[in-house]
């Protein structure tokens, strides 16, 4: 699969609804918390060191960018939410354009959600939780950095977090697992998700056309 998705390339980024691509395929779009590792866990995922821009300075994306694998199958990384260092008119913007994606958006099959594996389910998590229970949208949440965590603890927090989800009501699939961008682990559980939601099949390596 990694042939695959290194096939992705950047192709348009949008500031309002009227920019997006035209809305057919399949894409699976990427959210999180500002400086949780949503960029560098794109990049690992696509084997692409500079396809989604790192920076330290939170809320660096500011527009929802478009990754195209093939004419049938993008990528796609959300502006970062919470934390960024922004005026609170741009927040609102962003708040308003991603709201208004998750809900519209035909070619959107799932949501991958960042969150920090020493700080996860934060107010601004379970709010993207909460939209894609109101868009009827899928999500896999991807706990990063967890090379920061001894494996005792990673595995005290994906139990928690499981423990966590099993509590809260909702009418949506909602899984989770570890990832580390660093040690490149968790890649392969990532890959089946995106597999799952991109219609294609792991023992392939052109994926199927068609929605």
């Amino acid at each position: 699969m990694r042939a695959f998705y290194n096939q992705a390339q950047y192709t348009t980024s949008a500031n309002k609804s009227s920019q997006l691509p035209v809305d057919t395929g399949r894409e699976v779009a990427f959210a999180g918390r500002s400086n949780v590792g949503k960029s560098s866990a794109i990049n690992t995922l696509t084997y692409r060191r500079g396809l989604a821009r790192i920076s330290k300075t939170p809320g660096r994306t500011q527009l929802i960018n478009f990754f195209e694998i093939d004419s049938e199958h993008r990528l796609v990384d959300l502006p970062g939410y919470g934390f960024a260092k922004v005026p609170d008119r741009v927040k609102q913007h962003w708040q308003q354009l991603i709201s208004s994606y998750l809900n519209d958006r035909q070619a959107l099959k799932g949501l991958i959600v960042i969150m920090d594996s020493r700080r996860p389910f934060t107010p601004f998590d379970m709010q993207m939780l909460d939209w894609c229970e109101y868009a009827k949208m899928p999500a896999h949440i991807l706990l990063t950095k967890t090379d920061k965590l001894s494996k005792n603890e990673a595995r005290a927090t994906l139990s928690q977090a499981k423990k966590n989800l099993k509590q809260q009501t909702r009418e949506i699939s909602v899984s989770v697992q570890l990832f580390s961008s660093l040690k490149k682990t968790g890649i392969e559980d990532a890959y089946s998700k995106l597999n799952e939601w991109m219609d294609i099949s792991e023992t392939k390596e052109t994926p199927a056309t068609g929605r």
